[in-house]
């Protein structure tokens, strides 16, 4: 019939030949176009619909201590994650894996119900390896896990205010965590996996780029030294029933941050009931007026001059001086109307630290402290750290030259005050202060004469040694040298200052013949009646001093000599 037809109208069954060619070189050209010249369409869009990548985690770097003690490592922990739409073909299966995860049953259903139209919702996260695979162990259909890191630190509250932390998504939030955050994160890595429709594993194809694990930072504090502060400045405040405290230790010769504790602490593992205050890191962020600490420094202004030298000697009268509505008074006793300059550091004598002002200036003065630090950023780059005040005054009238000459009118914070007092024991060299370790010793900015440096050295070292001195500062076997200073705390916010609200401080160095380690101490608000950093802060520098020297293999420099040492072994045996 079709033979027939064709024969009879043949340019109808040309017709239909010539479509169907037509139609099948079109397909095989469409096929081949696809197939061959533009693969790649077909390609990114069937990878686009099964080809997923996944997020390697990368290893976060360790933090240690300067001898290689960890202070904050990266374990694995395991994450579970659920697809809220699968998890509705596993509701029997809600109670189970609630109890798995320690979960109240009611609750979690609810949840799971709010978010049942979502593909992904975090169950927990941060469980151990053991733990998550138990939970996974209950084959709950829509539950998933990923692989992460967690923070964990080693040395706990001790060294929570230097270290810091990390969030839970492991980004640095606190402390050198965040300061060098870019150094310790590391960079993701990427590992391509495919999926079905419904968000199913189907095979591990490869690993598309490696994690970069982040790299390890070791630090200037000394774990050892860090512990010994932390353990005095916290008894210390139990004793004295104090508010808070901070304690700063530096290497004199090199600028490293030994120790630097502050209390109250935290425990940077369990930061369940985490408060601001504990969290503050004092020693950085706390400013405050350094009181009688700061006239060594002052003094230094003037042993510059030339025209003053140790044993001039200054009139303090009764101890009393009036300029015209203001009054200062010496506190502590002062030994007759006349002091030399060491016997006015000796009695911390305002009036006598005012008079050597009024003829050294206030802008003077200024230029010095200015030189030693305060009111500049001490360079450490540490979050939050603030930078004081040190003002100059277009016109420096007699008010504001005596009061900035004993520690009024200014405001430091503890790293600054260590930072001045160890260029003072670096025979006026100030280096760089350093909270990572330094493997060779930096240069030194010449901020104070080498020959008025070693004459302070001396005075301050009459200071703790004198009759009249702060003996309870002293160390046993060695040569200390020190000021204490006792600063009213101001009223925030308001003009005047608190009653019976102190600071109590003392700040120095050891050995005084070759300064090694310089310390300062900041008790805030003693409440058990007694004040004075004599009192309160001496004997926590005397107590973190002497085992610091000791740790560090530091020589002695005090010791009697060997026929005084024979004399007592030999009183010893006789009795």
């Amino acid at each position: 019939m079709i033979g027939l037809e064709g024969a009879l109208y043949p340019w109808r069954f040309r017709l239909v030949l010539v479509l169907l060619a037509l139609m099948v070189g079109a397909i095989a050209w469409r096929m081949l176009d696809l197939q061959v010249l533009d693969h790649d369409f077909l390609k990114a869009h069937g990878d686009a619909r099964s080809v997923r990548h996944i997020p390697i985690p990368a290893h976060r770097g360790l933090i240690t201590d300067r001898n290689g003690e960890p202070l904050a490592v990266s374990t694995p922990v395991t994450t579970l994650w659920a697809n809220g739409k699968e998890l509705q073909a596993g509701r029997e299966q809600w109670p189970a894996l609630a109890a798995a995860l320690g979960q109240d049953p009611a609750n979690f259903a609810a949840r799971l119900e709010q978010n049942k139209e979502r593909e992904f919702m975090y169950l927990v996260r941060g469980l151990t390896p053991e733990n998550g695979q138990r939970v996974l162990d209950l084959k709950v259909p829509g539950v998933y896990a990923i692989e992460e890191f967690r923070r964990f630190y080693p040395a706990g509250e001790v060294a929570a205010h230097v270290v810091g932390f990390t969030d839970i998504d492991d980004r640095g939030r606190e402390g050198m965590e965040l300061a060098y955050e870019d150094w310790l994160a590391g960079v993701p890595g990427k590992r391509q996996v495919l999926k079905d429709r419904r968000g199913k594993l189907i095979k591990d194809v490869q690993v598309a780029q490696n994690a970069k694990a982040g790299k390890a930072l070791a630090l200037s504090i000394d774990l050892r030294l860090q512990y010994l502060a932390h353990r005095e400045l916290r008894n210390a405040l139990l004793e004295n029933d104090a508010k808070a405290g901070s304690l700063v230790m530096v290497d004199v010769k090199t600028g490293e941050v030994l120790a630097m504790v502050n209390h109250p602490t935290y425990n940077p593992n369990n930061r369940r009931n985490l408060t601001p205050a504990a969290m503050r890191n004092r020693a950085m962020i706390d400013v405050f007026e350094p009181g009688s600490t700061i006239k060594p420094l002052s003094m230094s202004a003037a042993l510059e001059t030339g025209r003053w030298k140790p044993s001039d000697i200054v009139q303090v009268g009764n101890g009393t001086l009036q300029i015209g509505r203001y009054s200062i008074r010496d506190v502590s006793r002062t030994q007759g109307p006349a002091l030399d300059l060491t016997g006015i550091l000796i009695n911390s004598s305002n009036v006598g630290m005012s008079k050597i002002a009024f003829d050294v200036g206030g802008e003077n003065i200024y230029h010095v402290l200015s030189n030693l630090g305060f009111g500049r950023d001490t360079g450490l780059g540490f979050p939050g750290e603030r930078v004081g005040n040190l003002p100059n005054h277009r016109q420096w009238r007699q008010a504001e030259t005596a009061t900035l000459s004993y520690g009024y009118g200014l405001s430091v914070t503890a790293v600054q005050l260590a930072h001045a007092y160890a260029a003072l024991a670096n025979g006026g060299g100030m280096t760089p202060l350093s909270m990572i370790r330094v493997d060779s010793k930096p240069g030194a900015m010449q901020v104070m004469s080498p020959d008025v440096a070693k004459t302070l050295q001396g005075m301050l070292q009459q200071v703790v040694e004198a009759p009249r001195g702060v003996f309870r500062a002293q160390v046993p076997g060695y040569h200390v040298a020190g000021k204490s200073g006792t600063a009213r705390k101001t009223n925030a916010g308001a003009k005047g200052y608190q009653t019976n609200s102190y600071r109590s401080l003392f700040a120095g160095f050891a050995p005084a013949q070759d300064p090694r380690i310089a310390l300062v101490v900041v008790i805030d608000e003693p409440g058990k009646g007694a004040y004075y950093g004599g009192l309160i802060s001496a004997p926590v520098f005397s107590r973190v001093m002497a085992g610091s020297l000791r740790l560090m293999n530091i020589a002695p420099d005090n010791l009697p000599p060997p026929e005084q040492k024979m004399a007592a072994v030999g009183q010893g045996g006789r009795n």
